[in-house]
């Protein structure tokens, strides 16, 4: 299925995001993704309807649509003022003289005009006009497509004071239908209220925005004169293809991912890791764009470009969480697609009752606007969107990527974590500590020869090192060879001889011992045994500390002896111990594991990719270029083990501050419509409350750009 990603303009609340998913989910999209904070929005065309036809259908509903270009749209900053503010700005004069007028006439002669219907009319119908343009115009598609939004509400408060101030200015009695600055400063105030909203959730982006500036950077390519010389001219980094060669001095951002050919250099990778410390690049090595580099000047080869770029990758993962929608915000959509139908039955129950109870038009048609006014569907809406926001921003400049966020809310949940032992509680980086050849007639060089023949076919860590270190330009001829998962490596020779280099598993009725990583046979006769040496992770000890500190159990899962596991078992502390175990039995156990308790796995991410999957949730460690290959639901950048605890506690903390903001908004709109209705707020100040409501929520999200989740 084709997948399409729109720029989706004008959305004001929660409301406006499931009106366009329903009218997707209509046509026949499948996967819809719609984010209201950020305007993305994401589909699958599963028809043929044409892209042009749902484009004019989401316009008919009143919002602009931006195709994306490249992956990405990058917003260009600039000087101006937001529309929202401009409106604000030039409703401000004459809503400020229609409010204060009774207040200015007692202590400065105006002459008594600002008291005069005709005179308070026309300061009314600028403010207005612009209103309606806004507020009227969306609120009339919404209407005609049978999906109405929060902008109803405003209209039709806005349009009740200014329609009953009208009918008296015609009237004899217009002393007593005076509320055109009533219907001005609803309009006003809720202007200023969403620009504030604006702004305060343009700062909830804050961490991804960071990371979309740094997409677009001049580069230095290198091309040849006719004479084979160097020659160098700026472009920008959107057009270098793969291939293309560049220069990169210090100081410079590197400008796409690439490959050095010539130099060398340190690097601040910060952006994409998380880790501030500067890491050094030679030749063959890859840069990630994005980085900065801090010293070193080196020619490098272009090796992808667009989406394909790392960058690109984690801005699309950061973009794809924020849409999706986890179980907690499920209610809030529930109860919004109510909303507003049931505060208009609110505000006409509440009219009748008040002009039955008091006899009082005026009075029940100002309680009836204070309930219009001071509802805030938006409240429920923004309440997940603006957490998952910040704290899918925070964790990605952390160097921790979440892709979906349903992670989030579940890590709340978790009780035990798993861990794989190779290259997660160890450094993954090998070298041989001992070996020892058993048969006479077998000599050292040849003992090399052949493990490095068989091992140089396996992508394992431990075999790897041994290819890595032995290696010779010799080599034994094949005719079959096959890597067992778990156990090692069995082939045939040319000759029919057969071999095999792995565990003690391989070789079990060889010998008698288990003690050692690798076992080498040939014609079932034991050649001799190696020792492999890896280093515990620095940090793998504190880590463990933290999640007794948080009453999480401790598992060690490996597919490494008995002997081994224990040891490091014992050297940090951990709870419990399943040693000797191929990729199925992992499988199985966490399987097994997860029917208890809620539970983490954390492994390399390819090598433990079933049992990671059977998992509550998923973590990996990885280098940040194999970023695409990964399948599980946390990504920790760069072997980062370290930032499992950042990782916990920003999931946490995270829905905390969603359930925060849930209660806010419920609360808000529970408490304050009744209040309206019997009326202890005017709709004035009603205006002012619900303009403000979405910045608390707004101000409670960004806190987790600061706040200690550790």
């Amino acid at each position: 299925m084709k997948v399409t990603k729109w720029k989706v303009r004008g959305m004001d609340c929660s409301t406006c995001a499931l009106n366009i998913q329903r009218y997707l989910d209509k046509e026949g999209m499948k996967n819809i993704r719609i984010n209201f904070v950020t305007g993305d929005l994401q589909f699958e065309q599963s028809n043929t309807r044409s892209e042009e036809l749902l484009k004019k259908g989401i316009e008919r509903l009143g919002y602009a649509i931006e195709r994306e270009k490249n992956g990405s749209i990058t917003t260009e900053k600039t000087n101006s003022l937001s529309p929202q503010l401009i409106r604000f700005l030039l409703c401000l004069p004459p809503t400020l003289l229609l409010l204060f007028s009774h207040t200015l006439s007692g202590w400065i002669n105006l002459g008594g005009w600002l008291h005069n219907p005709w005179a308070q009319l026309g300061l009314t119908i600028p403010v207005y006009a612009i209103g309606m343009h806004f507020f009227g115009a969306s609120a009339w598609k919404s209407i005609r497509n049978r999906m109405p939004n929060m902008n109803v509400l405003i209209t039709l408060g806005a349009t009740a004071a200014f329609g009953y101030s009208l009918y008296g200015s015609f009237s004899e009695q217009a002393a007593n239908f005076m509320f055109y600055e009533t219907a001005a400063t609803i309009i006003t105030l809720v202007f200023l209220g969403n620009y504030l909203e604006d702004a305060s959730i343009a700062s909830t982006q804050r961490a991804l925005q960071q990371l979309v500036k740094s997409q677009k950077v001049m580069a230095t390519m290198i091309a040849f004169d006719d004479e084979h010389r160097e020659q160098y001219f700026s472009v920008e980094n959107t057009q270098l293809q793969v291939g293309d060669l560049i220069l990169i001095k210090t100081g410079e951002q590197v400008p796409i991912d690439c490959k050095i050919l010539w130099g060398e250099l340190h690097a601040n990778e910060s952006i994409i890791t998380g880790e501030s410390l500067p890491v050094r690049r030679l030749a063959k090595d890859r840069l990630i764009g994005g980085s900065l580099v801090t010293e070193g000047t080196v020619k490098a080869q272009v090796t992808a470009t667009g989406d394909e770029t790392v960058l690109a990758g984690i801005i699309q993962l950061v973009k794809e969480a924020q849409g999706e929608k986890p179980p907690v915000q499920q209610l809030a959509d529930r109860i919004s697609t109510i909303f507003i139908p049931s505060v208009l039955i609110i505000a006409a129950g509440c009219f009748a009752l008040n002009y039955l109870m008091l006899n009082d038009l005026v009075a029940a048609l100002l309680r009836s606007i204070a309930v219009l006014v001071i509802a805030c569907p938006c409240a429920m809406g923004l309440a997940t969107p603006a957490a998952i926001a910040v704290g899918l921003g925070r964790a990605a400049r952390s160097g921790i990527l979440f892709r979906n966020a349903k992670s989030l809310e579940l890590f709340q949940q978790i009780e035990q974590v798993v861990f794989d032992k190779t290259g997660t509680l160890t450094t993954g980086q090998f070298v041989i500590g001992n070996f020892h050849v058993t048969d006479s007639a077998t000599s050292q060089e040849q003992f090399k020869f052949l493990a490095y023949s068989l091992e140089k076919y396996s992508n394992h860590p431990i075999a790897q090192c041994v290819s890595k270190t032995w290696k010779t330009k010799d080599q034994l001829q094949f005719k079959k060879i096959e890597e067992i998962k778990g156990l090692g490596m069995i082939a045939t020779d040319l000759e029919g001889n057969t071999y095999s280099i792995g565990s003690w598993k391989m070789v079990e009725g060889l010998t008698q011992e288990r003690a050692h990583n690798l076992y080498l046979q040939k014609n079932n006769t034991l050649l001799g045994w190696l020792d492999i040496a890896d280093q515990v992770r620095p940090e793998a000890h504190a880590v463990i500390n933290y999640l007794h500190r948080k009453k999480i159990n401790t598992i060690l899962l490996s597919g490494d002896t008995l002997e081994r596991c224990e040891k490091l078992a014992q050297q940090l502390g951990i709870d419990v111990l399943y040693a000797e175990k191929s990729p199925a039995d992992k499988l199985t156990i966490v399987e097994s594991l997860n029917l208890e308790k809620p539970t983490v796995m954390v492994g390399d991410g390819i090598n433990d990719a079933p049992a990671l999957a059977k998992a509550t949730i998923s973590i990996s460690m990885n280098d940040a270029s194999q970023l695409a290959v990964q399948t599980a639901q946390v990504v920790l950048m760069n072997q980062g083990l370290k930032k499992l605890p950042a990782a916990l506690g920003l999931g946490r903390h995270t829905y905390l501050t969603i359930k925060q903001n849930l209660f806010w908004a419920f609360a808000y709109n529970v408490i304050a419509i009744p209040v309206a209705a019997f009326g202890y707020l005017t709709p004035t100040f009603g205006a002012l409350v619900m303009g403000l409501s979405d910045v608390v929520l707004a101000i409670n999200s960004v806190r987790l750009f600061v706040k200690r989740v550790e």
